[in-house]
C-alpha cells in the first residue's frame, strides 16, 4: 500500500490545499493529511476545527478517487510523522520559486534523516498559485470576499470566527 503524508497548518484549509490533496489522492492508495500542531503560528482555528474542516472537506473526494483520505495530528518533526503513519512519501504543493527554495532545503535536512522517505512536489494550479492561508485570513479580518479562495463551509467558519 502506498502512504502519502501531505502536511500543512491548514488554518484554513483552502481551495489550492484541495486541488493538491486531489492530485495527489491520485498517486497514493491512502494520504494522510498531517495537520501541524504549530503553537507559535497562533492559527486562528482550533486543532480539532482545523481536523473537522479537513474531514468534511476531504469527505468527496476520498469517495471520487477511491483513495482513504486522514486526517492527522502531529506536533513532532515532519519526518517523524511520516514514520509514524508509514508514509513513503510526502506531498508538498509548491506556488512559487520562493516555495521552492524553502522546500529544498526541507527535503535534504529529511533525507538526511531518512532517506527511504521520498518528497514529490505537485505545483499549484495556475488559478490557485496566488492562495494562501495567510492572506485569505487577512483578507477576511478586513471585511473582503474569500469566497473565490475557499469552499462555502470554511467561508462560514471564518465569517463566524471574526464575527462577520
Amino acid at each position: 500500500m502506498r502512504i502519502g503524508l501531505y502536511p500543512g497548518t491548514f488554518d484554513p484549509i483552502t481551495i489550492g490545499h484541495i486541488d493538491i490533496i486531489r492530485r495527489a489522492a491520485m498517486l497514493v492508495d491512502r494520504l494522510v493529511i498531517g495537520v501541524a500542531i504549530n503553537r507559535d503560528k497562533g492559527p486562528l482555528f482550533s486543532l480539532e476545527e482545523r481536523v473537522e474542516m479537513i474531514e468534511s472537506e476531504c469527505k468527496a473526494l476520498s469517495e471520487q478517487t477511491g483513495t482513504e483520505i486522514v486526517a492527522h495530528p502531529f506536533e513532532n518533526l515532519l519526518i517523524d510523522c511520516a514514520r509514524d503513519v508509514g508514509a513513503q512519501v510526502i506531498v508538498r504543493g509548491l506556488r512559487a520559486v520562493a516555495d521552492f527554495e524553502y522546500e529544498f532545503q526541507m527535503v535534504g535536512m529529511n533525507r538526511a534523516l531518512d532517506d527511504t522517505v521520498e518528497t514529490v512536489f505537485l505545483m499549484a494550479e495556475a488559478k490557485h498559485q496566488a492562495i494562501a492561508s495567510r492572506l485569505v485570513k487577512e483578507i477576511a479580518r478586513l471585511d473582503g470576499d474569500v469566497s473565490k479562495f475557499v469552499t462555502p463551509m470554511v467561508n462560514e467558519a471564518l465569517k463566524e470566527r471574526l464575527g462577520k
